[in-house]
């Protein structure tokens, strides 16, 4: 069914593309082609013919095709060549890839319509059928395996072989194909699947409990003789009505699984159908953007290369037909305007020489007053580069005598910097000594000490050598000399401390003239300082004023110069000017070639 759409679809928009072809020309030829009839009888043998095949269709596309070749040909010539006229390329282009393009489209989507629909057939075949007769098949065998176990079992129980596990084997084959036949009914079905599913159903439930259970029942309790009356009477016709309804059910699948193959074979002849159908189209449409192109392109091509030639051969008088409505007609139009272009380019350079050559005469009388006033002011030039030469000298030794300065402040800040690091070294000594006059002051106050506690402990020497009497005699004298010892001890020391102090004291008022005289070589060196930083700027301005003077020099010399090549330049100009008159007359004899 995607198929016939596809092609359906095809048909369509390639009748829209004849369609939108033939309005035109049918507006321009009405009165030539009224009266005359397009053949529909093709398209009507087409469509009865659709089912006989594919080869059948492709005669009536090919008939289809010789048919309205014909008519383009004998009916609507003269109407289409009117519409070639304003035919465009990129009409005609785009209508012909678009026509392809729609009958490409048209097959891949048939063919992919046509793949999808196979690719569910043969899903659902798979996924559905041939799992549901699966299913049912692993059933209805395991059930039968089920029937022969029970019998074996009887027969191997009367020969004394019968194993315990036997039965309980045919138990666990029986739980098999419920699993199965549960599985299948789980799939989806439609109302018939669903009411032959049913059947069989009840008839497997009735087989089960009706004669396999109570046959089960029998052999465990070796009752042989209820088990056969079961077999022969009960099993027997349950199983054949089991049978038919299963065998029903696997015919309904398999008959679907020949429905869906057959499905897939009338859809692949539609697509191959439809694909001839496309081809052929495709065939038509090629013919006539041929037709068309050709009528569009080729003729006005041909006539644009006679303009051409007629242009070159200097002939502007040829007249230039510019009607079509398309790219040609632009393009004639274009030519058109060049041809115009080139007439008023023609007349107005027959009509400038003249201009050309009285103009030239005159740059000619303008070149030589510009020659005097330029020899002028080259003299002025040469006075100006003297003066400067003069200034350059000047500032060039102020510029050097800065430069001594600099060096004679760097040189006198050097200096002062040695000096502000000496007076720093005497500070720093005089804060050492202040330091040593301390601690000297504090040794003395040891001795000091010292000398107080021996005149106590002397004192306490004469005091036990009284009371000791005359044994005590020698020790009071010695007792005595020490204690005079420690006086004088005591006045030395308080000589020294007073004699420290005076020199403490002078020793800071030393040190504070040190830190003053450091705190002035420090100003000293910073004003020395930004005295070589100013002669510094100063040598620098200098040395720029010099490079300024010397640039100035050089842009004079170069001023000179060029108002020398300036006064050259002007006599060729004055040549030129000569030369452009005979150029002017040349010119003139050239243009009059042209046609206008």
């Amino acid at each position: 069914m995607l198929s016939v759409l596809a092609v359906s679809f095809t048909l369509s928009s390639f009748f829209c593309v004849i369609a939108a072809l033939g309005i035109t020309g049918y507006r321009h030829g009405r009165a030539k082609s009224e009266g005359a009839h397009f053949p529909m009888s093709p398209i009507r043998t087409f469509r009865k013919n659709r089912a006989t095949g594919r080869i059948a269709c492709a005669v009536s596309a090919f008939r289809l095709f010789n048919k309205t070749k014909r008519y383009l040909r004998n009916h609507a010539r003269g109407a289409f060549i009117a519409m070639f006229n304003n035919f465009t390329i990129r009409r005609g282009l785009t209508i012909t890839i678009a026509g392809y393009t729609l009958a490409i489209v048209a097959v891949l989507l048939a063919a992919a319509a046509c793949l999808r629909q196979s690719n569910q057939a043969l899903e659902q075949m798979v996924a559905t059928d041939t799992a549901a007769i699966t299913h049912l098949k692993t059933s209805s065998q395991r059930l039968l395996q089920v029937r022969l176990a029970l019998g074996n079992y009887e027969t191997l129980f009367m020969l004394g072989k019968a194993s315990d596990d036997m039965l309980p084997n045919a138990r666990k084959t029986l739980k098999i194909s419920d699993a199965e036949f549960d599985a299948y009914l789980a799939k989806p079905r439609d109302t018939q699947e669903e009411q032959l599913a049913q059947a069989a159903r009840t008839a497997r439930t009735a087989l089960i409990a009706k004669a396999l259970n109570l046959e089960f029942d029998a052999l465990a309790q070796n009752d042989f003789n209820t088990f056969r009356t079961l077999q022969v009477q009960t099993a027997d016709g349950l199983y054949a009505t089991y049978d038919h309804a299963m065998s029903a059910l696997e015919a309904l699948q398999i008959a679907r699984q020949q429905a869906r193959y057959e499905q897939a074979q009338r859809q692949f002849h539609a697509m191959a159908t439809g694909a001839v159908v496309i081809a052929a189209l495709a065939l038509v449409l090629g013919f006539i953007a041929r037709g068309a192109l050709s009528a569009a392109v080729m003729k006005p091509i041909e006539s644009a290369i006679h303009h051409f030639e007629q242009i070159a051969a200097g002939d502007l008088t040829a007249t230039i037909d510019a009607s079509r409505d398309n790219e040609m007609g632009r393009l004639f139009a274009a030519l058109r305007r060049m041809q115009q272009g080139l007439v008023g380019t023609v007349t107005q350079v027959r009509g400038g020489t003249g201009a050309i050559s009285h103009g030239a005469r005159e740059i000619a009388a303008g070149n030589i007053d510009l020659s005097q006033r330029t020899e002028e002011q080259a003299a002025s030039l040469q006075q100006t580069a003297s003066s400067m030469e003069q200034l350059t000298a000047t500032v060039r030794q102020n510029a050097d005598n800065a430069r001594q300065a600099s060096e004679l402040a760097v040189d006198a800040s050097t200096t002062a910097v040695r000096g502000g690091d000496v007076v720093g070294k005497f500070v720093h000594t005089m804060d050492d000594i202040a330091t040593s006059s301390t601690r000297i002051a504090d040794i003395i106050g040891v001795i000091e000490g010292i000398a107080f506690q021996t005149n106590i402990l002397a004192l306490n020497a004469a005091v036990e050598a009284a009371r000791a009497g005359e044994e005590g005699r020698g020790f009071a004298v010695v007792a005595g000399e020490v204690r005079s010892l420690a006086q004088r001890s005591a006045a030395a020391a308080k000589e020294i401390k007073e004699l420290i102090s005076a020199s403490a004291d002078k020793v800071q008022t030393g040190n504070a003239l040190a830190g003053q005289a450091g705190q002035t070589m420090g100003e000293v060196v910073a004003a020395v300082k930004r005295v070589s930083d100013i002669i510094g700027e100063i040598s620098a301005a200098s040395s720029e004023q010099t490079g300024g003077i010397e640039l100035i020099n050089r842009a004079v010399a170069q001023m000179d110069e060029v108002t020398q090549q300036n006064a050259a330049l002007v006599e060729e100009a004055a040549a030129a000017a000569a030369s452009l008159e005979q150029q002017a007359e040349r010119l003139d004899v050239a243009v009059a070639v042209f046609r206008v």
